[in-house]
């Protein structure tokens, strides 16, 4: 059987996002067992150019559920970029995770054949 563009881009994405789910939950617990305070590793940057943890969360959901909806011929939804908790990520991801259902592998089958447009603000 040949692989899909759904398997080859979406499974990926799906893979990424559970491993960063459960990254973000040993963070939370990490943080809540030596007491700290979790906005000081949300907003936390690996190198002083980078985004902090939460924006780079935010972006890794907004990538799957583009890539994932473009694929399908959708218009990716919108998600706000509000989320402040360990908790509100994993719920962001989870929501990003929900849209990759069975209807969007079915509109995507022809999506190795066409042109995807992806607009400047990358959203």
């Amino acid at each position: 059987m040949p692989l899909t563009m759904y398997e080859a881009s979406v499974g990926p994405f799906r893979r990424q996002l559970n491993a960063l789910e459960q990254i973000l939950v040993k963070a939370a617990t990490h943080v809540a067992h030596k007491g700290y305070d979790p906005a000081n590793l949300l907003q936390a940057r690996l190198y002083p150019d980078m985004f902090p943890l939460l924006r780079q969360v935010q972006i890794a959901c907004d990538m799957a559920k583009s890539g994932a909806a473009r694929l399908a011929g959708m218009e990716p939804p919108r998600h706000e970029d509000n989320e402040t908790s360990f908790d509100e990520l994993r719920a962001r991801i989870g929501k990003t995770l929900a849209l990759g259902s069975s209807r969007e592998r079915g509109r995507s089958a022809g999506g190795g054949g066409r042109w995807i447009r992806v607009p400047k603000s990358g959203r």
